[in-house]
């Protein structure tokens, strides 16, 4: 769930209460994972999730019912999936449910204030049936999240974003853009046609028309995404030399088919490129199985591997990863079929 603390406030200054649903603990196969969460009106509104079925059909009610009793306060639901509340998962679940009246829109302000800066962890105690109360100490997120131990809850607020540096505006690059509209990329979306641009005011997006698109790589984050689409192949080649120059990107992909990444290899050798360096480029790009040419579906493939590399960076972020060598070739298979567009 992208915000929890500005919907929680919006709710107290239109209802004076709210309620708020977070899964402290999981053990075992569960809906969702330590750290998920779900604000709840006292009307029965919901925003985020805690995993649906009963297990969040049954909070939501308990958490409504809570604000109706209108104090603030917490209560703690330890669940074993199967026997609890028939769900066949198998696993077991630890939920919080915390109720919040007007007498803390302050707080709530406050620690809205320091979502809208980026991921942010706190800390707190939790005793019995007590409200929790929030101290921040860290501009930053960590992981696990939602861990409760001897009464203390340590915590992770807002949502670490990759840079995804995008070149290329057409119709390919458009599906891509969209398709990353809700997910946890910021894309600096790259191409030297100013015209070439479509109206599309999405929070996380910069469009940057760019005389020499390559140069826009020297000011990328080490760990940003690197995605080339132009509507020409000297220029792909230009920014893909660029690219594996940096030698610091975890993901350069190239769209286009086994016959374009050949003769874009002999042409990196000939540019001085080691092996590692032409070995470190996704062509082509997405995910197996889906075969159609239509932007859209290949923009889905095409998302569903750059959140595949995300997820594992974020998982083992002391591994060094290029996404065509060990991340991909290893463990996410190329596709066979060839993505015969140039963006």
């Amino acid at each position: 769930m992208k915000e929890i603390f500005a919907p929680l406030h919006r709710l107290l200054t239109r209802d004076g209460v709210a309620a708020l649903v977070t899964v402290v603990g999981a053990k075992g196969s569960t809906p969702r994972e330590a750290g998920a969460r779900m604000v709840v009106s006292i009307a029965g509104a919901i925003s985020g999730t805690v995993g649906g079925g009963r297990l969040e059909l049954d909070a939501m009610e308990r958490a409504i019912a809570a604000l109706h009793a209108g104090q603030d306060g917490s209560e703690r639901l330890d669940l074993a999936l199967g026997p609890s509340i028939g769900q066949c998962c198998g696993g077991a679940v630890s939920v919080m449910i915390e109720t919040f009246t007007i007498a803390r829109l302050a707080a709530v302000a406050e620690l809205a204030r320091a979502e809208t800066a980026g991921p942010f962890q706190t800390t707190g105690r939790c005793v019995g049936s007590a409200p929790i109360e929030r101290a921040v100490i860290g501009a930053e997120r960590r992981e696990p999240t939602a861990i409760i131990d001897d009464g203390r809850i340590d915590e992770s607020f807002g949502e670490p974003l990759r840079e995804l540096l995008l070149f290329g505006a057409g119709h390919v690059g458009r599906a891509v853009v969209l398709a990353l509209a809700p997910l946890p990329f910021h894309v600096r979306w790259i191409d030297e046609r100013p015209h070439a641009f479509p109206n599309l005011p999405l929070a996380r997006l910069d469009q940057v028309v760019a005389g020499t698109p390559a140069a826009e790589l020297k000011a990328a984050p080490a760990d940003a995404f690197v995605l080339i689409m132009t509507h020409d192949h000297g220029l792909d080649l230009d920014i893909l030399h660029a690219a594996l120059s940096e030698d610091r990107f975890p993901y350069v992909g190239l769209i286009g088919s086994r016959t374009k990444r050949a003769r874009f290899e002999h042409r990196l050798a000939e540019l001085g490129h080691p092996e590692t360096h032409i070995r470190a480029f996704t062509c082509p790009i997405g995910v197996p199985g889906i075969t159609s040419k239509e932007p859209e579906h290949i923009a889905v493939s095409v998302v569903a591997e750059l959140l595949i590399v995300d997820e594992k960076l974020r998982r083992t972020p002391d591994r060094t990863f290029v996404a065509g060598g060990a991340v991909v070739s290893s463990e996410i298979k190329q596709p066979a079929h060839l993505f015969g567009h140039s963006g």
